[in-house]
């Protein structure tokens, strides 16, 4: 009957041979295959191999640490009361013993003595938000460094200045949910940069605070922006950031069997997870370790928030550090005019606080301009063969270091009993001066790098063998360099400076060359001019310094 059956309908569909499943797990795997199609899905990418390299962690790191936040922030936000109405204190902590304060401060301070495990949670969720933006900040510029941002990373690039900037803020926040002196000071400060916007400063604030600062709706307005807002907008980044990572695959350093079309290194599953699991649980470690060592923002030595009142040594988390650089070097400038003051002391800050970080983030599209570059690049450069984007990024990171110094011009100033005002002058020459004195030593520093690499090509590198001649001359015995790592000091690129056109064309009509391309030569040359580059060593060099001639 299923014979006949079969021949009238046609040929049926064989018999599995698979066996069946050995478990329930199994069994739940089949029926979700049968539906989704996860066999196929993790065929094609369990397998997928990413490069191993230790720079590669930076980007972990960033991602552990933002798994630890969203873990301890959700713990954290069931005990915590964003509201800013006032009750009168009676926990544990005996010194604020009936001292009127926020519900926001006082909870904060029941989370911190009253709550199981609750300040070390609080402490790790802070300690986690710093490593995090330090993080990202270094993965940027490993990425930067070595050219990783390059066609076709840009959007990535991007997702990770938006991951960066969002971060910022977003601890800047976290920060001051707790009302304390020290939080209170930062959102004073940033109501005063609020205020010096010029014609909407004034209502701006009032939309901000809900009326005059500090106003009643601060706080529940920052929990909102710091819980779900802006952690929404990262997830969403992140999840992007990490599909294009695995879409595009990861960049590798030059190496024998390494191409633009090709990765060397560990498949996904079991290796590169099983590493990445354990690497995990130490970022966890480690940030446990450094809560449970060193307490960061103790508000119950800061003492809930009075507008009457200002901290002393009042610093924010380093990463909004050199924000407050730029407003304590400003000199207090003001524009009168029309009945108007125009605050310059405040607002030239307030806009040179993104410029700060527009310049590096908006750097790859530049060079993609000034090369023009259209390929793709899946090699990362070594910092040495990129001279002047390496010179670019040592400049920035200058001018940023030097901001944060003006930042905590005071705690220098205590601790190390120098000027105050000195430092501030120090801080105000050095922010037109230092970032071109660091462009240059970089760049010299990379072209000696260089024609170091050419030199072991060509020469070998120095075994410590002393050998003397038969006339006398000793010498020091030199050794190859094995194959694999002449093809890595080799293996880079070289392009050629773009050039303009003939002043004429075949016909002998004067050619128009706008003031861009002008330009855009200039900057060209100076990217891969005989000023930036050293010539890689040819094969007949090395043919003829290694086959005897004038080599010891």
């Amino acid at each position: 009957m299923s014979t006949a059956k079969s021949a009238a309908t046609g040929a049926s569909k064989p018999a599995s041979t698979r066996a069946k499943p050995a478990n329930k797990f199994e069994a739940a795997a089949d029926w979700t295959d049968g539906r989704l199609g996860i066999y196929t899905l993790a065929k094609s990418n369990l397998r997928k191999i990413f490069p191993d390299h230790w720079s590669f962690m930076l980007g972990e790191i960033c991602l552990y640490t933002f798994i630890i936040i969203i873990l301890t922030g959700v713990y954290l936000t069931l005990f915590f009361k964003p509201s800013m109405a006032e009750v009168v204190y009676h926990g544990p902590y005996a010194p604020l013993d009936g001292i009127r304060m926020s519900e926001a401060y006082a909870s904060t301070m029941d989370i911190s003595f009253e709550v199981r495990g609750g300040l070390l949670i609080r402490q790790i969720h802070h300690w986690a938000a710093i490593v995090f933006v330090a993080a990202m900040l270094v993965h940027m510029m490993r990425v930067f460094f070595t050219g990783a941002f390059r066609k076709p990373r840009e959007i990535n690039w991007l997702f990770g200045a938006g991951l960066l900037f969002l971060g910022m803020f977003d601890g800047f926040m976290g920060y001051s949910l707790p009302d304390d002196l020290l939080s209170g000071t930062g959102i004073r400060f940033m109501e005063g940069a609020i205020l010096a916007v010029p014609l909407v400063g004034t209502y701006l604030q009032f939309f901000l605070y809900g009326g005059q600062f500090p106003g009643t709706d601060i706080v529940p307005r920052f929990f909102t922006i710091h819980v779900l807002l802006i952690p929404g907008i990262m997830l969403g980044l992140l999840v992007a950031h990490l599909i294009l990572v695995f879409y595009h695959k990861h960049t590798q350093f030059a190496g024998p069997g390494r191409t633009e079309k090709n990765v060397v290194g560990m498949p996904l599953m079991p290796v590169y997870m099983a590493k990445a699991g354990g690497f995990f649980f130490l970022v966890f470690g480690v940030i446990s370790v450094m809560s449970a060592v060193a307490t960061v923002n103790p508000i119950w030595a800061y003492g809930p928030y009075r507008p009457d009142q200002v901290s002393t040594d009042a610093q924010p988390d380093w990463y909004m550090g050199f924000s407050e650089g730029l407003i304590r070097v400003m000199p207090g400038w003001e524009i009168r005019a029309w009945g108007h003051t125009l605050n310059m002391g405040v607002f030239v800050p307030l806009m040179v606080f993104p410029l700060v970080l527009a310049v590096i983030w908006l750097y790859p599209f530049v060079e993609a301009w000034v090369t023009n570059d259209k390929r793709e690049h899946h090699i990362a450069d070594r910092p040495r063969n990129a001279p002047v984007r390496t010179a670019f990024g040592a400049a920035w990171i200058s001018e940023y270091l030097l901001l944060l110094i003006g930042g905590g011009n005071d705690l220098i100033a205590t601790h190390l009993h120098l000027s105050i005002n000195s430092i501030t002058y120090f801080v105000r020459v050095g922010f037109f001066v230092v970032p071109v004195l660091v462009f240059f030593i970089t760049k010299r520093w990379c072209m000696g790098l260089q024609r170091r690499d050419k030199d072991k090509v060509l020469h070998g590198r120095e075994s410590g063998v002393i050998k003397r001649l038969p006339h006398g001359e000793f010498i020091e015995v030199h050794q190859q360099l094995p194959q694999e790592r002449l093809y890595t000091l080799t293996a880079h690129e070289q392009p050629q400076p773009a050039e303009l056109p003939a002043a004429v064309d075949e016909n002998g009509v004067a050619r128009k060359v706008g003031p861009v391309e002008r330009t855009r030569a200039k900057l060209s040359e100076s990217f891969y001019g005989d000023g930036s580059q050293v010539a890689k060593p040819t094969s007949e060099e090395h043919h003829e310094i290694t086959s005897g001639h004038g080599h010891h």
